[in-house]
């Protein structure tokens, strides 16, 4: 069957496709074209094209700025706090609604636990201030009433810190469950009878059966965390953040804000998001190699 016999039979299939194809044309690729502002003294009425050429004027500003040493700093610590917290939880979730036999428990527990992935970080934000504010939050208050010191849960560091990882799990653990469960899906029944009537125990099954089942879709989700490493969210840190633990919460896309919205200086925040982009390109490749000369999978 030549080709265009193929697609003339199978059209409806590439007409679907076409709009995933034209998102990513649209929305990833086109802004492409803006990088060259890195590149340029740019100014807003002269445009891209008429703005001048200062090659690498911008990024030697900008690696000599120490906010964005600190920036940088904040981001990978909080991205790699959250890889060894928030990465393992969504695992350990599935894991434990798989081995649940109720299945009404099973669709009450996957209900709540999604629920919160589909919540505004706005509304997240608005919840954290008034369960963990200082003065009016509702923890405190518990503490307070029973004689114990009340908590700086977002006015100092290491209790934001805490606050800002497990919001994150309470957020994101739930929805990522769901390919963990699709993976375990695929599992083999049988192997657990087996183990069964070798007399394995329920432990044993997890780590001989179950885990090596979903080992591919974990290599595959580490590696694409890995690549966001230098990339994050802006707003979970300047919600949940404030001038009282700047030192942790300002990363670099609340730096990016800051010079680019708030101070028109856009030339330096596109420097700021191609560095992100490369860096980004490099650690995902990077821990693909790895991956793949260390456990033989990868997704390249």
């Amino acid at each position: 069957m030549s080709k265009a016999s193929y697609i003339r039979r199978y059209w409806q299939l590439y007409a679907l496709l076409s709009l995933p194809i034209m998102y990513f044309l649209i929305f990833r690729y086109g802004p492409m074209y803006g990088v060259q502002i890195a590149f340029k003294d740019f100014n807003l009425f002269q445009g891209i094209n008429g703005s001048e050429w200062i090659g690498f004027d911008a990024f030697r500003e900008v690696f000599g700025m120490k906010e964005f040493y600190s920036s940088l700093r904040n981001t990978f610590m909080l991205n790699f706090l959250d890889l060894i917290v928030s990465f393992p939880a969504p695992i350990i979730l599935a894991i434990m609604l798989y081995e649940v036999k109720s299945v009404w428990f099973k669709k009450i527990s996957q209900t709540l636990l999604y629920i919160p992935h589909f919540i505004s970080w706005v509304i997240i934000g608005g919840i954290v201030y008034q369960l963990f504010g200082n003065q009016s939050g509702m923890v405190n208050g518990v503490l307070e009433s029973m004689g114990l010191n009340p908590i700086p849960f977002l006015t100092e560091k290491n209790p934001w810190l805490i606050t800002y990882l497990f919001t994150g799990v309470w957020q994101s653990a739930g929805w990522g469950t769901i390919l963990y469960l699709a993976a375990l899906t695929g599992v083999n029944r049988e192997l657990f009878e087996a183990a069964e009537v070798d007399g394995a125990t329920r432990m044993k099954k997890i780590f001989y059966i179950t885990l090596p089942s979903i080992k591919p879709t974990i290599i595959t989700l580490l590696i694409l965390n890995l690549g966001k490493m230098v990339s994050i969210g802006f707003d979970r840190p300047y919600i949940i953040g404030n001038t009282a633990v700047r030192e942790y919460s300002d990363v670099l896309s609340t730096f990016v804000y800051r010079i680019g919205l708030e101070s028109g200086q856009y030339t330096l925040a596109t420097v700021v998001g191609l560095f992100q982009a490369v860096v980004g390109l490099v650690f995902i490749l990077g821990s693909n190699y790895i991956s793949k000369k260390v456990t033989g999978d990868g997704i390249l």
